[in-house]
């Protein structure tokens, strides 16, 4: 049998397991939600290339899954991530289907994991085995496929059985052969062969791409500029999007509608699969890469034949080592049964061979210098100590600040000015301090200062819990942070106004509070400098046509919903999913202003203290006043109930359990809210009704033992339809 073949599931590691205990609810809950954040992840990692979970995170959260799964064998579906591979096909490309499936591989997270799979290999097998490590590529998979050694076909892993057809870019990446030698005898093939591998773009190919993107939107956004300014005519240009790693630029480039950008970006593959092995004289996966090589493959030099556990680990501690010096990026090691004959005895699971897996290397990690820690004052008055340290390089980003979050955040790492940081990433968007490296901590480091006053209005400042905070209501720093919040969106949702143009206003004395957005014309806006400069080095302005969009914003703002505007007022504590919640109990902003503590507490989701901080927050004459006035300029202080719903279901709480085919469970949840109805994630004697679909578990059975009525999904949509419980 061949590397990539799998006609049987036989698994020599199968192990009895209880699948008679039931799953708690929030078992059930967390793998539901685990299966839809890994599945969104994927579709934005293989069909997308835009990945925003982090590598680490992803990781970590599909182990979760497995690992419940394992767990509660009955709540685990031939469908879940922790089953499946890959991604679909998206619409610009043609379906290809894979005459053998691409399997993605089981990954250990750290040498003991490495260690039980070593061991469980040689247990199952009973004798010592050979194992071929190799590098674990960062790139994308591709499967070519040869007739009578011409290349035919290229496609994408996709979700395993069907990938994308992409052949005619893959003819654009050079060291791809079109033909292959005469010495690998290919061309005496009876049937075709489909060997497998990864697209990758070098670092230095890499750089040149985001520099040659940068160079490029820099030109983009002068002409913009004069186009704002009315110094030229014609429509403005669309910012070209840098790529965050060498992994999505690889993908993106392989992905391309238009062949002719593929080929200008530079791509290059390293081989090392096989579909389908019978027709090649090879025992080995050591064997098959020397055929590779003889056929014309790239094949990655950085490989070793070895026979003990040690030597495994060796080559995993040295690949981690030296990574740094490669010109493209790995992500770990592959450690692969050598012999061909004992892959197809161990087989493969419905995911992934059981004869191979992924040495994943520990998330990024760099060192840096911590040059100061700054105070950034938030629109809440809390002031957060923040890192600021020498410019560095993670997961392919050049990082320079990270928050520290909480002066006992800052105690406890023990960082100081002067110290060797180390800063860690894993992929996010936000990179985190993780300590110091207390061997190389100079004598003169220095313990950043707790700041007593607020350092942007200079009043003192009092500890709130972890947090140290200024309350002060001229606090330059919270207005601006105020005004920023009030524009985003989520909040009064106004496009156009950034953090220069709201600084600017402010010290031009034009925005002292919310309110005076409301007061802005036109002109006066369009003569605000952006803190941009021209070619001739004069200041930029935001130019007229920006502040009449502005303007129409700001107009439209005034007819934003009434808990948009309860979240936009900046009281703490409230966020957007309460601030609904409280317009819904509420209805008016009046109403709410006079609302008693035990009264906000019936509130969903509100407790004592949050329910104090509003009744705090409304108590202030300031705020009182502030209120008024944007009820002055016309903003909405009601819920609009011209298109509310009949509260037929008021006083009636649902749980709903198991898959639904015509709503997702938020929707539905939603949807027999605006009935009056409340929605919960466990049975008890207080609940009214339990909708349950398929793959209902404890839930379903809980609610049968204490005699709730039990819903389908057809009566659901009836009710959600009518407002009416069916009879």
């Amino acid at each position: 049998m061949a590397a990539g073949d799998a006609p049987s599931q036989d698994n020599l590691f199968d192990l009895m397991s209880d699948t008679t205990a039931d799953a708690p609810a929030d078992a059930v809950e967390r793998v539901n939600e685990l299966r839809a954040t890994l599945q969104r992840a994927r579709d934005q990692y293989y069909l997308e290339d835009a990945p925003e979970l982090p590598d680490a995170v992803y990781d970590s959260l599909n182990r979760e899954l497995a690992e419940l799964e394992g767990r509660y064998p009955q709540l685990k579906t031939a469908d879940s991530p922790t089953q499946t591979v890959g991604g679909g096909v998206a619409e610009q490309f043609t379906p290809a289907e894979h005459q053998h499936r691409m399997y993605s591989l089981d990954d250990a997270m750290d040498l003991d994991e490495l260690d039980e799979w070593l061991r469980r290999t040689r247990e199952a097998v009973g004798h010592s085995l050979s194992y071929c490590c190799e590098l674990k590529i960062d790139g994308s998979s591709i499967a070519l496929t040869y007739e009578r050694g011409t290349l035919v076909r290229a496609a994408t892993r996709g979700d395993g059985s069907v990938g994308e057809n992409v052949t005619a870019n893959i003819m654009q990446v050079k060291d791809v052969p079109k033909h292959l030698s005469i010495e690998s005898g290919a061309m005496g093939f009876s049937q075709p062969i489909e060997v497998r591998g990864e697209v990758y773009m070098p670092r230095s190919s890499f750089e040149r791409l985001n520099d040659a993107i940068s160079l490029e939107n820099d030109e983009i956004m002068l002409y913009n500029a004069e186009v704002d300014a009315g110094e030229r005519t014609g429509r403005k240009l669309a910012l070209k999007k840098s790529f965050a790693n060498c992994r999505n630029a690889a993908a993106g480039s392989l992905r391309q509608k238009d062949s002719a950008i593929t080929a200008e970006r530079d791509l290059a593959t390293f081989i090392y699969a096989i579909a389908e092995a019978t027709q090649l004289d090879v025992e080995s996966q050591h064997e098959f890469l020397e055929w590779l090589r003889t056929a014309g493959f790239t094949v990655n030099p950085n490989i070793r034949v070895v026979d003990s556990e040690a030597a495994v680990h060796e080559f995993c501690k040295n690949a981690l080592e030296h990574r740094g010096d490669l010109d493209y990026d790995i992500d770990g090691v592959v450690v692969k049964v050598d012999d061909f004959a004992i892959q197809a005895e161990l087989g493969f699971t419905a995911k992934a061979p059981r004869w191979a897996i992924a040495f994943k290397f520990p998330p990024e990690e760099k060192t840096t210098i911590l040059r100061n820690v700054a105070v950034q004052v938030g629109r809440t008055g809390v002031l957060t100590p923040v890192a600021e340290f020498d410019p560095t390089t993670v997961d392919g980003s050049v990082v320079s600040r990270a928050t520290l979050h909480n002066y006992d955040e800052l105690a406890r790492k023990d960082v100081r000015i002067g110290d060797t940081i180390i800063i860690h990433k894993a992929g996010d968007v936000i990179p985190e301090v993780v300590g110091a490296v207390m061997d190389l901590r100079p004598p003169d480091a220095q313990v950043p200062p707790v700041p007593s006053v607020c350092p942007s209005c200079g009043s003192p400042v009092f500890r709130d819990g972890a947090f140290l905070r200024c309350d002060s209501t001229e606090c330059p720093a919270q207005l601006q942070t105020r005004l920023e919040h009030w524009v985003s969106r989520g909040a009064m949702d106004i496009d156009g106004l950034g953090t220069k143009i709201i600084e600017n206003l402010v010290a031009s004395g034009l925005l002292r509070d919310v309110v005076d957005f409301y007061k802005l014309d036109a002109d006066t806006l369009a003569d605000v400098a952006t803190g941009e400069e021209k070619k001739d080095g004069s200041p930029r302005v935001f130019g007229q046509k920006n502040a009449a969009k502005a303007i129409e914003q700001i107009e439209a703002s005034k007819q934003r919903p009434f808990e948009n505007l309860l979240f936009a007022i900046g009281i703490r504590n409230i966020g957007k999913t309460t601030a609904e919640a409280l317009a819904k109990a509420f209805k008016t902003m009046d109403a709410l202003m006079n609302a008693s503590v035990p009264q906000l507490c019936q509130v969903d989701g509100i407790g004592e203290v949050v329910a104090e901080g509003i009744r705090e927050f409304f108590d202030t004459q300031d705020n009182r006043d502030l209120i008024e006035r944007l009820r002055e300029v016309g903003l909405q202080m009601a819920i609009d109930e011209s298109d509310a719903k009949p509260q037929t279901l008021a006083g009636l709480t649902f749980v709903l359990t198991g898959s639904l085919e015509r709503y997702d469970r938020t929707t539905a949840e939603e949807l027999l809210r605006e009935y009056g109805a409340k929605t919960s994630g466990s049975v008890s004697k207080k609940t009214s009704y339990v909708v349950a679909g398929p793959g209902a578990g404890s839930k379903l059975r809980k609610a049968v033992e204490l005699g709730i009525p039990v819903l389908d999904e057809d009566a659901l949509v009836q009710i959600i339809d009518t407002g009416e419980v069916p009879a």
